[in-house]
């Protein structure tokens, strides 16, 4: 277990989402590192998202765990293990296997995993071992073993390429998978492919798209019932491939009928225009190749199974499937997310991609010698904390993820936390919402950068995650701390792993025993590795059997794997619609924004990704924002049967009537009032018991702000629960915007006992306009900024973070904390759209106004969108939107 010397640069793979882009990680030697892409890496090619670019800045360990606690008090390793241990055993004891529980996460690596699932499911009995890749991605396993009979992506990244048609459903992938993306914008330049995006708003993809369809929430069945329908009336039915390789078809297509008897009523329910639909229709079905890829907006729905088998239907039903530029594809949200559904990390899996059949569970049990093998599914995410909120799970351990914020009715998940007898936190940062409160031990763990295993993305390609720092403090591996718990369970020799590899090569003869291909999940070939041949080990897609070839693509050949070897159509549903109320009769949809992850404990770090979408927000079509009185960069009041939160106002034509969407991102650690999980319902998927994130009933209405503000510091400041506010990493420190109903004055004075700074503080008042400030120096540097005005003033909040940036402030430019601007007028409160090169909307208008009158020619001028490419959209939306002035401009001169 002695930690690995780093070498001067390391290869590894990013720590965001399923694409897995190749990373070449150069350490400065003082704990940070040069971030670039790893140009032979299959997935990126040396590409790399604004994120991945930035991962650099998210290496510092001030908010980091440093050490093992109990009660919140520092103590050693031996003793928090020997707590962690106890704690399980006394549950297991007193009350059963069914009463302990493991909730796991898409950003642990597969080693760690393989120990989780192995000590709970094979060790300790419970198969209550769960992930948080159930709220991502569990509706795409589901419907991919419904339909294929295993959990297989058929496809690859190559398909992007090859396509004539690329279809997007419920994916912003230009910002949430936009390495990806790419290669589909790259086809459409090069060979004339063509996107079409269906999604009920209009995203970034969508304003890059040919086709976007603005589809009712939750109507994507009806969509690709129909699509089926008239895949059947059509030359694209392929009815050999159907009749020699699949069954179910008959019921499927009457089904489908029923759902969608005719264009006319399958537009007037997906609310589409009809001449959109058809062009969809036409497209897809005279297009050879074309590749359907669906993310969380098909599967975070209450019939997302469903929608999934929809989508793989009129692939079956054509033959478009496994072959070059043909299939469906499941983009994953997480880096590891496909690793744990390889290693049995739900609750309904058991390892290896084998279930709970009695002649798997035997496999299971002889391979691992396993003493007190689960013979049945555990429950599910949303299950877990159901029970632990009746009491029924005593004992659960944590592990790289916040269920606290994460899951549906996140506040009352949070409380939930309370009623364990027992509860361990394997967590990364100290700022964690609702989490580390509850805990009885904490354990710190080993962080990107630091971890040492492997990752598989969403095309089955594993890489290896090196590397190429220490962690800080006394941060463990994951793996490390399960084999140490184990031993002290009792169960030491099963888990006397020296290393990953280890781990590695035990994963990998599991999936090749007694499996002669009747499993698709096989990388039995790497069970023999070498140590060394594991540390070099290149980037591999399954399957990778012992003997025999692997295979690019899976079905083109009709091979499934239900006991008849055929792939099931599946009926689907007619979906129920959105349960809207009277008092709650918008929809709320959940999702990402560009520059951000999950909860921020990584982006919330990086200067770079913090402006772009520095605040939480609400999007409102501007119909129903003049409906209920709201205004646009106001704020409002969102309100559910599940909690309230208090967010500002964008009001956007590109969101539906009817409709909300909210970024999940902001916790109590990054905001105040703005935590968005605590307003989803519930509501989850039959059969993956995934829950729906996009479709939450939902009101809005105006929250009344008498004055904003902002204060700039050089450590972290403490501010007033109450006081909606948001936190923004900046060079030197980080900034906090806020907003009160109070009086300018009053949020003034409030905010200025509340800082509390003992030296002597510039002023500025202006009782006029009720615009106040006041800033502290220490040793010639802005240490506090506070500024408070009815409205908040951008430019001088950019102004005051340039200031907190210089290590020195002249005085003469500490003019700045009595006028609020820098002495050379150099702020802007133009919003930023570049990250990759900091480019403001208003140089993008300086270069079209000097003639820049495409995409690619603002590139040329200012750099932005050349890079990553995921700020395309908005530039394109900027061009567009000079060029209708200027119509408008010009029919007037007319």
């Amino acid at each position: 277990m002695n930690a690995r010397t780093p070498a001067p640069s390391v290869a590894t793979t990013c720590a965001y989402c399923g694409v897995g882009c190749g990373i070449v990680a150069t350490p400065d030697g003082q704990g940070g590192a040069a971030i670039a892409g790893d140009r032979d890496h299959p997935a990126n090619a040396g590409r790399l998202c604004v994120k991945g670019a930035a991962l650099g800045e998210t290496l510092g360990t001030e908010a980091r765990l440093l050490h093992p606690t109990i009660h919140g008090v520092r103590t050693t390793w031996p003793r928090a293990l020997d707590a962690v241990a106890a704690g399980f055993a006394t549950a297991r004891d007193a009350h059963g296997p069914q009463s302990i529980a493991m909730y796991l996460s898409g950003q642990l690596l597969t080693e760690d995993y393989y120990v989780a699932n192995k000590l709970m499911k094979g060790f300790l009995g419970s198969a209550n071992v769960d992930t948080n890749s159930r709220l991502c991605m569990a509706s795409s396993v589901a419907g991919h073993r419904r339909a294929f009979g295993a959990d297989v992506v058929p496809g690859c990244y190559d398909d992007f390429d090859e396509a004539d048609v690329v279809v997007f459903v419920g994916s912003n992938a230009a910002w949430c998978h936009p390495v990806l993306f790419q290669r589909a914008e790259q086809a459409k330049a090069r060979r004339g492919a063509r996107i079409v995006v269906i999604d009920p708003r209009r995203t970034a993809t969508a304003e890059l798209s040919d086709l976007h369809l603005p589809i009712a929430p939750g109507a994507d069945a009806i969509l690709f019932s129909r699509l089926l329908v008239e895949i059947a009336d059509s030359d694209a039915f392929d009815r050999s491939y159907a009749a020699a390789h699949t069954s179910g078809l008959e019921q499927a297509l009457e089904q489908a009928r029923a759902v969608a008897p005719n264009r006319a009523a399958t537009a007037a329910r997906c609310g589409l225009a009809e001449r959109d639909l058809v062009a969809f229709l036409e497209m897809w079905i005279g297009a050879p190749r074309v590749v359907t890829a669906f993310s969380q907006g098909v599967n975070q729905s209450a019939r997302g199974t469903d929608k999934v088998n929809a989508i793989l239907n009129v692939h079956l039903a054509t033959g478009r499937i496994g072959k070059p530029g043909c299939g469906p594809f499941s983009l994953t949200g997480q880096p590891n997310a496909m690793g744990g559904r390889e290693v049995g990390g739900l609750a309904n899996q058991v390892a290896a991609h084998m279930d709970f059949h009695p002649a798997d569970v035997d496999r299971v049990r002889r391979f691992w010698n396993a003493p007190a093998m689960a013979t049945a599914p555990g429950l599910k995410a949303v299950e877990l904390f159901e029970a632990i909120e009746r009491g029924a799970i005593k004992a659960l351990w944590i592990m790289s993820t916040n269920p606290a914020v994460s899951l549906p009715r996140a506040d009352a998940m949070r409380a939930a936390l309370g009623k364990l007898d027992f509860l361990v936190v394997s967590e990364v940062s100290a700022h964690v919402d609702g989490l580390l409160d509850a805990a009885t031990v904490v354990l710190p763990a080993a962080a990107w950068g630091e971890k040492d295993g492997t990752v598989t993305n969403s095309e089955r390609v594993i890489s290896r995650q090196r590397p190429f720092r220490e962690p800080p403090g006394e941060a463990w591996p994951d793996w490390r701390q399960v084999c140490e718990v184990a031993g002290r369970l009792g169960h030491g020799s099963a888990f006397a792993y020296r290393g990953p590899a280890e781990i590695f090569r035990e994963h990998a003869a599991l999936s090749g025993l007694e499996n002669g291909g009747a499993r698709a999940f096989d990388i039995g070939a790497l069970a023999t590795l070498a140590d060394a041949e594991y540390d070099a080990l290149a980037p591999t897609q399954w399957p990778r059997p012992r003997e025999g070839a692997g295979r690019k693509r899976f079905f083109a050949d009709g091979a499934f794997f239900h006991s008849d070897g055929r792939a099931r159509f599946v009926s689907v549903a007619d979906p129920p619609p959105p349960p809207l109320t009277e008092a709650f009769s918008l929809v709320l949809n959940t999702g990402r924004v560009r520059d951000h992850w999950h909860t921020m404990t990584r982006t919330g770090l990086s200067p770079r990704l913090a402006r772009h979408r520095e605040a939480p927000f609400i999007e409102v079509h501007p119909d129903d924002a003049a409906r209920v009185g709201l205004s646009d960069g106001g704020f409002a009041r969102v309100a559910t049967e599940h909690g309230a939160a208090e967010l500002r106002v964008v009001t956007t034509a590109n969101q539906r009537r009817g409709s909300l969407f909210a970024p999940i991102h902001w916790t109590d650690a990054t905001a105040g009032r703005a935590r968005v999980g605590a307003l989803t319902h519930g509501l989850v998927d039959p059969v993956s018991g995934q829950p729906d994130s996009k479709a939450t009933a939902a009101s809005i209405s105006p929250s009344p702000i008498a004055a904003e503000g902002f204060v700039v510091a050089r450590g972290r400041v403490a501010l007033p629960d109450w006081l909606a506010h948001a936190r923004i990493a900046v060079a030197g420190g980080e900034a906090i915007t806020f907003a009160s109903a109070g009086s300018p004055a009053a949020l003034q004075a409030l905010l200025s006992n509340w800082l509390g700074r003992t030296a002597s503080p510039s002023r500025r008042v202006d009782e006029g306009a009720q615009r106040f400030q006041s800033a502290t120096f220490a040793d010639g540097r802005l240490e506090t900024l506070l500024h408070v005005a009815p409205k908040l003033d951008r430019a001088a909040l950019d102004a005051a973070i340039a200031l907190l940036a210089r290590p020195v402030v002249g005085r003469q430019e500490r003019r700045f904390a009595l006028v609020g601007r820098t002495l050379e007028e150099r702020a802007s409160a133009s919003p930023l759209v570049c990250a990759c090169f900091a480019v403001r909307r208003d140089a993008i208008e300086t270069a079209i106004a000097a003639g820049a009158e495409s995409v690619d020619a603002v590139g040329q001028a200012t750099r932005a969108g050349t890079n990553c490419g995921s700020c395309r959209a908005e530039i394109r939306q900027i061009v567009n939107s000079r060029d209708a002035v200027a119509a408008i401009v010009a029919a007037q001169g007319d």
